[in-house]
């Protein structure tokens, strides 16, 4: 018996649990409040794609009219399918690594349409390997069942989100409520089994329910619904991302007969105060509550009456992922792009650097929520401490930090401590294309483990960038990919087209941008979305400073997307297909000299963007530049010594010989005794094992109580070939 059961409803990512519940099981375990969390998405999903599962999805033979020939194939291969459905999902648990064989030898899966999309196969998985391309082959045959689900048995279905139509922009509670008091789905009967064997299990006193997307809203609902009619003495909570974004504007009290109650924003005291409430069982008009609905007198009422504040980051906990089944979530590879792997193949300990976005500032973000509002970073120390306390705990050294944008400073500090510690981690986090991160940075950050970084580049237009308030310049994101490439990280970009006032020629030159940047091998990764304009950020507060005109609509329930005409008139949807398809190509390295109009089947203009404008861009280099207040690291390489004398005509003199093993080479040069013994002095005094970091001009100081000219040592032959690689950081 637990107090609390925190809830992910179905559906969110296969590979890997989403964070919330870990980190609200993390908090209550600081205050001795017991719980227990589950993935409900993961769970049905193992109980859909299983023998039994598959053999229900088949037992209803389906009409021979109006049935696709897809799904004709697919129902005749049924018995393929059953037989095979088990050893597929083991193999994607990474519990049956010998199946790649035969799935890829292209004769043991039984496959339908999602297998046309297979041209590219040995192109794009030619340098992946067995297992991968075994993964993208399993994952093609889990979406064909998928689709005669969705065209057969039920129609809501999607392996990341459920039912996603009903949650968006639902200004009103009346389409959800009535396919509420509908009969249950196909889906709905295995969410609701479980579901039922976790209460009996557990006996809460409280559930609560995470609801991070539209995709889980009517999941949860379906849930609560369940608990009200057959455990009605068990208080229902609702909280997470969906909320917190979409329900801030609710009255409809119909909501009410599923939730108890729905609170906003950070959810550490929120709760903590429901949980308060709901085991007392004092009158409801006389309880505290902080950024909480709850229904009082048949009226929704937003109560945020306690004096006390949230919770600082430093005394929320570390995560707690117990209970959730760690090692039966699926690694899948949907298409072949790298990026996306990091996304859906593998599971990720998840954890956040900052609360909220240092920068703040973005018109289209919603920057008026506390979630983004209020930034609040974690230190370095205490970051690491929760990522050792998570590969402990989970035996998993993976993490992807889930900021809105990681802080440059932060990041390095997290790399330094993660070194100091001398830890073996993989990491990946979001980030804005701040000129903080150097070459230097990149490569402390790629030594410390991080492997990729997304971020926004959004319209590749300065123009466009100002309006946007973005705080970077097409220049400055192109030398700041380059520098994470050169370092090894990969690059992943968020681009966006239809951004009020954009023009057609800006959304081509655009375009013509991201194809550099793809063509200069310093971008690896994107993905197009359309502009959709939200209530909570400023375009969406100010429209009439933007060009656009929102479409009024009453709210009684959700409120986010915001449906607008924008002043220029332009269809920009229009531009979707070929933004993408342009993209795809670039992203696997080819027709880059195809013609910007050939991606489109409509006229568009001729780019204005010279086609060297990014090459010319990285030509600036700033090698040879004395940065006084930079601060210095000192990889501790423990460089090998050799004492030399050399004798010439003017007389005999002392050398050292430093030999540096790196990891994939050598540096090896030869320096003045006296300096040497400097040198290595510097090295010893100035590790990473040393918190204080050395400045560039604290470093002069002390060479110029020794020697003279430092400019002409710090710049010289040797000097340059340990900052080149990496031995020396100027951060």
């Amino acid at each position: 018996m637990k107090d609390l059961l925190l809830i992910t409803p179905p559906f969110t990512q296969l590979n890997t649990p989403y964070p919330a519940t870990a980190y609200i099981k993390g908090f209550l375990n600081t205050k001795n409040i017991s719980s227990y969390q589950i993935d409900l998405g993961i769970e049905v999903i193992l109980a859909l794609f299983s023998k039994s599962g598959i053999e229900k999805i088949f037992s209803k033979t389906p009409s021979l009219e109006g049935t696709s020939e897809n799904s004709k194939r697919i129902f005749a291969l049924r018995e393929e399918y059953i037989k095979t459905i088990d050893q597929v999902i083991l193999f994607l648990q990474n519990k049956n690594p010998t199946l790649a064989r035969q799935i890829c030898s292209m004769n043991f899966l039984p496959e339908a349409s999602r297998f046309n999309q297979l041209d590219d196969m040995e192109y794009a998985f030619g340098n992946m390997g067995l297992q991968d391309k075994a993964k993208h082959l399993a994952t093609l045959y889990l979406e064909d069942i998928s689709d005669y689900m969705v065209e057969n048995i039920d129609a809501d279905f999607g392996f990341s989100r459920y039912a996603e139509r009903i949650g968006q922009s639902a200004n009103s509670f009346e389409e959800l409520y009535e396919k509420l008091n509908d009969q249950h789905t196909f889906t709905d009967e295995f969410t609701l089994k479980i579901l039922q064997e976790k209460l009996d299990l557990v006996q809460p006193k409280l559930v609560c329910f995470s609801v991070p997307f539209p995709g889980n809203l009517y999941a949860a609902f379906r849930s609560a619904q369940f608990i009200k009619a057959n455990y009605p003495n068990i208080k229902i909570a609702m909280g997470g991302g969906f909320p917190n974004t979409e329900l801030r504007e609710l009255k409809d009290a119909s909501v009410f007969e599923f939730f108890d109650y729905i609170t906003l924003d950070d959810g550490e005291l929120p709760l903590e105060l429901v949980y308060e409430n709901a085991i007392s069982n004092k009158d409801i008009s006389e309880a505290e509550f902080k950024r909480t609905f709850i229904l009082e007198n048949l009226e929704v009422k937003y109560i945020n009456n306690t004096a006390r504040s949230d919770y600082k980051q430093a005394f929320v906990g570390t995560p707690d992922y117990s209970n959730l089944l760690l090692d039966q979530y699926i690694s899948v590879i949907e298409i072949a792009n790298p990026m996306h792997s990091l996304w859906s193949d593998g599971r990720w300990n998840k954890l956040t650097m900052a609360h909220g976005c240092y920068w703040g500032k973005c018109t289209f973000c919603d920057i008026s929520l506390d979630y983004i509002k209020i930034y609040e970073p974690i230190s370095a120390k205490i970051l690491v401490d929760r990522m050792e306390e998570l590969i402990a705990q989970t035996g998993e050294s993976g993490f992807h930090f889930v900021d809105e944008a990681a802080p440059p400073a932060l990041m390095r500090e997290v790399a330094l401590e993660i070194l100091r510690r001398n830890l073996v981690v993989t990491w990946w986090t979001n980030i804005r294309f701040e000129k903080s991160f150097s070459r230097d940075l990149c490569f402390l950050l790629k030594i410390s483990g991080c492997v990729a970084v997304s971020g926004g580049l959004e319209v590749a237009s300065d123009r466009l960038l100002k309006l946007i308030d973005k705080g970077v310049s097409v220049e400055q994101v192109a030398k700041v990919t380059r520098n994470f490439t050169e370092a090894g990280i990969m690059v992943h970009s968020y681009l966006m087209f239809g951004f009020p006032t954009q023009t057609v020629q800006e959304t081509v030159d655009s375009l013509e941008m991201v194809r550099q940047l793809f063509e200069m091998g310093i971008l690896q990764s994107g993905f197009w979305h359309q502009f959709s304009m939200t209530a909570h950020s400023p375009i969406g507060q100010n429209p009439q400073e933007f060009g656009v005109q929102p479409l009024k609509k009453e709210i009684q329930f959700a409120n986010n997307d915001i449906e607008f005409t924008d002043e220029t008139g332009i269809d920009h949807s229009k531009f979707s297909f070929g933004l993408k398809k342009s993209l795809f190509n670039f992203m696997h390295g080819i027709n880059f000299d195809l013609p910007l109009k050939d991606w489109f089947d409509f006229k568009i203009p001729k780019t204005t963007i010279h086609p060297d404008y990014i090459h010319d861009c990285l030509l600036e280099e700033e090698n040879f530049v004395f940065k006084a207040n930079s601060k210095l690291v000192f990889l501790d390489k423990n460089p090998q010594t050799e004492n030399l004398t050399k004798r010439t005509k003017v007389g005999t003199f002392e050398f050292t010989r430093l030999i540096f093993h790196l990891r994939t080479n050598i540096v090896k040069f030869e320096l003045e005794k006296e300096k040497a013994e400097w040198l290595l002095k510097i090295f010893a005094e100035n590790s990473t094992a040393n918190p204080k970091k050395i400045t560039a001009q604290q470093l002069k100081n002390q060479f110029e109580e020794n020697f003279e000219d430092f400019e002409l040592f710090w710049f010289s032959k040797p000097m340059q070939q340990l900052k080149e690689n990496g031995v020396i950081l100027s951060l």
